[in-house]
């Protein structure tokens, strides 16, 4: 099973297939989609960067990271297809997104995830990232989400 890992812009049509599933799944665990709007320009080089990961030549896999300030990136929309899960991918996908954040210049990958959202929360804290009071954006006064942090 070859898997690759490629930029797209974030309105790429197998881009947006991949966050349209993932919004899909956020219907299913929380009965709406992510209210956190983004701008496909937010993902653009050099403040920002998405990524399409394959696996036989077909998107099963997505995540990108956008500038949040001269120090740090915030990491949106990972996610690996439900077909593809459980062969590392996503942590594939999140060092591929950690290695070239840092190589923009970023020092701290932040992220948050939903309380629906637990095999989430593991697998960051399982790739370092700690629990954060920084809350800061859409869902920083939303009970239930929750902030993580790394340098890098």
């Amino acid at each position: 099973m070859p898997f690759t890992i490629e930029p797209r812009p974030f309105d790429h049509p197998e881009a947006a297939a991949l966050v349209g599933e993932v919004q899909s799944y956020y219907e299913r665990i929380y009965g709406g989609h992510d209210g956190d709007l983004m701008d496909a320009t937010e993902f653009t080089p050099p403040d920002g960067l998405f990524l399409v990961g394959f696996l036989d030549g077909e998107p099963v896999a997505c995540g990108g990271w956008r500038r949040r300030d001269a120090r740090s990136v915030e990491i949106k929309r990972m996610y690996v297809s439900n077909d593809a899960r459980r062969h590392g991918l996503a942590r594939a996908v999140l060092a591929e997104l950690e290695r070239t954040a840092a190589a923009a210049g970023a020092e701290q990958v932040v992220l948050n995830t939903g309380y629906r959202q637990t095999d989430a929360m593991r697998f960051y804290e399982a790739n370092g990232y700690q629990p954060s009071d920084d809350r800061y954006g859409h869902y920083e006064h939303i009970r239930g989400a929750f902030f993580y942090a790394k340098n890098v």
